[in-house]
């Protein structure tokens, strides 16, 4: 290489060095960096693609022996249960039972299993199967005697007996739903016992097939009545919401959303979010409120106009999963009406984020402080991205525990205060 080619090079790439630089600084204001987490009010977002997108998917190795994930000081971490099929969701019964659904790896579709603490010591005594033959199923709900289970492509309920430990009897299909993609149809009921709520996520990440614009049903939070009529959109606008809970004091419908990717590290921050009745969340045109996705530059203003700002960011690419309001009262009172998320963990981002379970503090019905730390130690190693597991659903167990399911390795860890 000649000397005036090696200097043109450096040139060029000290070039891209500074436009990174710069790139990555636009978002400074009044000397506040980058800011990721937390109220929107306090989001300072980078331009896009200041960053470039990376592909960075972690590798799972095994639990070492006796290795637990780590809790904070007070607490403990057991494993409640071990050897489950890709466990993604928990369904606490009022007797105590837990139901598990499984998204099976090696035969495909879904099962649900019946876990049973017989001594009521947070020890595992029974397991069985439940619930099988179902179809890339995720939510559960239960009112009464009516078991809902929220498959890929549909809603179907089933005749449940309250202390019976397995249902042979088939289902009743109440709503059809658009199918794949992002498959994780989450279901809850109002607490008035009157509404179903159906998360159904998007097909793609930005609408590029323009599929999921052309079916109101996708990326959005769908409402109908108990017998699946009286279908019609709740709110829209939404990627992939999951998990979703009613918080305790106003009696509000809270999501978790998974965000689009291919905007760099820092783009576009996962968020927990109150659900307003008719509210346009952005997707796909803009995001976190009405910053305009480059990739959608000027296709629909008037959507991008009325997007909502989400409540609260929880990082870029964290991939949040389960989420649970907390009412049991074995924790600390500080925990109390605050919000557990289960974070699956990141594929599109340099540094692995995610792969843990946080918590996000709640007062009179908002978040109340920064999101913090609950559950880690899934990330082994953070420079190779090898993980132990990967937390995907949460559920506050009939004691006031917390139950994490650990969908990468087959667990259900469970955290409880020491007494």
């Amino acid at each position: 290489m000649s000397k005036l080619t090696a200097l043109n090079l450096l040139g060029i790439l000290l070039s891209f060095a500074l436009l990174l630089h710069s790139a990555t600084h636009a978002a400074e204001k009044s000397g506040r960096r980058v800011v990721e987490t937390g109220p929107s009010e306090k989001l300072v977002l980078p331009p896009p693609n200041a960053t470039r997108s990376v592909a960075n998917t972690s590798t799972l190795i095994p639990w070492p022996a006796g290795k637990t994930p780590v809790a904070p000081p007070g607490f403990q971490v057991n494993l409640f249960a071990d050897e489950l099929d890709n466990p993604r969701t928990m369904l606490v019964l009022p007797d105590g039972n837990v139901l598990v659904m499984e998204s099976l790896r090696e035969i495909g579709g879904s099962r649900v299993v019946l876990l049973r603490d017989v001594g009521k010591k947070g020890q595992l005594g029974y397991r069985g199967t439940f619930l099988s033959g179902l179809k890339g199923a995720f939510g559960m709900a239960l009112l009464g005697e009516r078991l809902y289970i929220g498959n890929t492509d549909s809603i179907t309920v089933f005749a449940y007996r309250p202390g019976e430990t397995h249902i042979s009897r088939n289902g009743r299909k109440l709503l059809d739903l658009p199918a794949g993609g992002h498959y994780t149809r989450n279901v809850i009921i109002d607490q008035d016992g009157r509404k179903l709520y159906v998360a159904v996520g998007s097909r793609s990440n930005v609408g590029e097939d323009r599929y999921d614009t052309r079916d109101h049903r996708r990326a959005a939070i769908l409402q109908a009545d108990l017998d699946g009529r009286n279908m019609r959109v709740f709110a829209s606008g939404l990627r992939n919401p999951i998990g979703m809970d009613w918080e305790p004091t106003t009696h509000q419908l809270w999501t978790v959303v998974n965000e689009r990717d291919g905007l760099g590290d820092e783009l576009v921050p996962d968020f927990l979010t109150s659900v307003r009745d008719g509210g346009f969340y952005g997707w796909p045109y803009s995001y976190f409120g009405q910053n305009e996705d480059p990739r959608k530059k000027g296709e629909r203003p008037n959507l991008v106009a009325k997007a909502i700002k989400p409540d609260y960011a929880l990082g870029s690419h964290v991939a949040p999963i389960g989420m649970t309001f907390y009412r049991g009262k074995s924790f600390p009172s500080r925990y109390n009406g605050g919000a557990f998320i289960g974070m699956h963990g990141s594929w599109n981002r340099s540094n692995p984020v995610g792969y843990k379970v946080a918590f996000v503090p709640f007062r009179n019905g908002k978040p109340s402080g920064m999101i913090e730390d609950f559950l880690t130690g899934f990330l082994a190693d953070e420079k190779l991205n090898r993980v132990y597991g990967r937390p995907a659903g949460v559920a506050v167990w009939t004691d006031g525990s917390l139950l994490v399911a650990d969908d990468a390795s087959g667990k259900i860890w469970r955290v409880s205060a020491k007494r």
